[in-house]
């Protein structure tokens, strides 16, 4: 079989194919003979139907249409392993079909053209000595007493209070029902709407403005234990339930009880109580390790982001459409198993007429994540950076543990772990060889502002690995971070 390469636009490779005259007779007859022995026509059994016959009945077209077809898809793939390319995704016919068909005759030569995607080759500028800016994060002092604070918080003894007035900071037990008010320009003698679900009995509210819609707990401050009075406030514009957002709203409330909060002493006692420590300066001391930890991460992840950034300025990769279209499927497939994870239905969130915008917007990521990728290994095989056994196997053993719970495919963590830490090394080392101005937090981000240059990013895309990142394992969720416990 005769086979010639053309190079094409968006990393595809074009081939052209001649499948010898043996073999587009040899196919013509195995199809003409499959069809004999499958084909219903009345008044012959399978298998005793006539050649000519057979022709006349299912047609000549159709025959060659199979013919063609067979030869096009065996064609192809011969043509892929004889050349050794490595394709990705399928083939696609360049040639027309109904030509094609129309042109052939068995025993004679058929031509036909096919393209093949594959794997861009970055070409690479300079990517040493690069120079850009990132913003640094510092550790703030008081990250440590709003934890402590919150903890004490959490821990606090509600004490019943009587002979004062409801003030902020105290828990208020009150029952309430709300309506809608009239809006200006509204009919004010129209009859109240009542509030989807604006009512409740014993209803425990912090006293504080951000703990209810604006307006309800300023009202309730002054009022005493057995006083009811209507209370005006307004929904904030945007709100969760659209069709309350911005409205004007009287609630009828009746304060029943006032408590408040007695909070425990910030000493050894407490520390005991909320962390694995036996003192207040140790807990305050791992807090203050932690916070700083964090701000140095994030401080690398924005050196990291960075350079990233200005790495593919000096980057030209022409992607092939099925790999951008794989990474799409990869990063929906990705949020759909979050968001089930959540508990969300997944089905219902992912519809038909969902999902090709949902590819749409993935587009510019997958198109931004997969240059990365390319980018980052093509400079990993230049400059010889490897990960040894030793590191991925000590890396696997950790999160085995921290996984034990849970069913790990340990072939595949080993795979998504060496990925990282080959990841990890490479920006380590093109770090060193760069030059990085750090800059105040917050900078760099509202000077994109201003010049209307915002860029939409994932936070953790800076430690992508080669071919996806590793789950949340080795990251410090949100949560971690306002609370002690485990110190």
């Amino acid at each position: 079989m005769k086979v010639t390469q053309e190079k094409l636009p968006a990393s595809q490779i074009g081939l052209e194919i001649e499948i010898t005259p043996e073999k587009t007779k040899e196919t013509y007859e195995k199809v003409v003979k499959n069809l004999a022995s499958t084909a219903n026509i009345p008044g012959f059994r399978k298998g005793k139907v006539p050649r000519q016959i057979l022709l006349q009945r299912l047609g000549v077209t159709r025959i060659k249409a199979a013919a063609v077809e067979e030869l096009i898809q065996d064609g192809t793939e011969q043509a892929i392993e004889q050349e050794k390319i490595q394709a990705i995704g399928q083939p696609q016919l360049r040639s027309s079909f109904e030509e094609l068909i129309n042109n052939y005759e068995p025993g004679k030569p058929l031509i036909f053209s096919a393209a093949v995607d594959v794997e861009p080759e970055p070409l690479l500028g300079e990517y040493k000595g690069l120079q850009f800016k990132a913003e640094e994060v510092k550790h703030d002092p008081q990250q440590v007493d709003k934890v402590l604070e919150n903890e004490r918080q959490e821990m606090a003894t509600l004490i019943p209070v009587e002979g004062r007035a409801a003030q902020i900071g105290d828990i208020a037990v009150v029952d309430f029902k709300g309506v809608l008010a009239a809006s200006e320009g509204e009919d004010e003698t129209a009859e109240p709407q009542p509030i989807p679900g604006g009512e409740a009995t014993d209803f425990q509210l912090e006293m504080q403005e951000d703990k209810f819609i604006p307006g309800f707990v300023t009202g309730i401050v002054g009022m005493n234990p057995g006083e009811t009075k209507e209370i005006s406030a307004q929904f904030p514009d945007p709100y969760v339930n659209e069709d309350l957002a911005g409205k004007p709203a009287v609630f009828t409330a009746t304060l029943k009880e006032l408590k408040e909060k007695e909070l425990p002493e910030l000493n050894d006692d407490f520390a005991q109580e909320v962390s694995d420590y036996d003192t207040l300066e140790e807990l305050r001391s791992s807090l203050e390790e932690r916070f700083q930890k964090e701000a140095e991460q994030k401080t690398k992840s924005n050196q990291q982001e960075s350079l990233l950034a200005e790495l593919l300025k000096h980057v030209e990769i022409d992607l092939p459409e099925t790999m951008i279209q794989q990474e799409v499927d990869a990063m929906l497939t990705q949020t759909a198993v979050r968001l089930s994870q959540q508990g969300l239905d997944v089905r219902k969130l992912f519809t038909p007429d969902v999902i090709p915008q949902l590819r749409e917007r993935s587009r510019g990521e997958a198109v931004e994540r997969i240059k990365r990728s390319l980018t980052l290994r093509e400079i990993g095989n230049r400059e010889s950076i490897e990960v040894s056994a030793d590191e991925i196997r000590a890396r696997v053993k950790e999160l085995m543990e921290q996984y034990s719970q849970k069913d790990v495919d340990e072939d595949r963590l080993r795979e998504v772990v060496e990925n990282e830490l080959l990841t990890e090394k490479i920006l380590d080392w093109l770090l060193e060889h760069s030059t990085v101005e750090l800059v105040p937090e917050g900078s760099l981000s509202a000077a994109e502002t201003e010049t209307e240059e915002v860029t939409v990013s994932e936070p953790a895309a800076a430690t992508e690995t080669v071919e996806q990142p590793l789950p949340a394992s080795a990251e410090t969720s949100s949560q971690d971070t306002e609370s002690t416990e485990g110190q």
